[in-house]
């Protein structure tokens, strides 16, 4: 088995984030990898064609930027793991997102948890199936256990 250099844990901030997050730590401390954390914000999409809409506070991109990087130092706290690199990217896919900071940072392993949902939602995809075909790397889905 290859040992990996470079680990990148996606995640999404749900409750079982922890889990997936252990996961990813345990590999980097078994083959000494360094460890990243991602989080992508997907763009805001509000259609011009919803006047009665009431106008949204100012640039929530930035609030979710700056909410965003606070979870993932929390995240990072929570695992015990105060090194790791973090990194929150916004305005494009997640998938994007992953496959993009995969690319800059020379990752070979990411670990995203995958719920293993079946029928119409794995028909729609899913965000751990685009980033295993899309992936230039090993990819771990880590099954999330409810």
């Amino acid at each position: 088995m290859q040992a990996y250099q470079h680990v990148l844990f996606a995640t999404d901030f749900t409750d079982e984030a922890l889990q997936v997050g252990a996961r990813a730590k345990e590999i980097a401390q078994r083959y000494g990898a360094r460890l990243s954390l991602i989080h992508v914000i997907e763009p805001i999409v509000v259609s011009p064609g919803y006047d009665l809409l009431p106008v949204m506070p100012e640039l929530p991109d930035e609030v979710l930027q700056t909410s965003s990087q606070e979870a993932l130092r929390r995240l990072t706290e929570r695992l015990e793991i105060p090194d790791a690199g973090q990194r929150v990217i916004t305005g494009v896919s997640t998938k994007e997102g992953i496959l993009e900071a995969v690319r800059e940072l020379g990752v070979d392993l990411i670990v995203i948890g995958s719920h293993g949902r079946h029928g119409l939602a794995l028909l729609l995809g899913s965000t751990a199936n685009a980033v295993l075909h899309g992936a230039p790397c090993d990819v771990l889905a880590v099954r999330i256990h409810s």
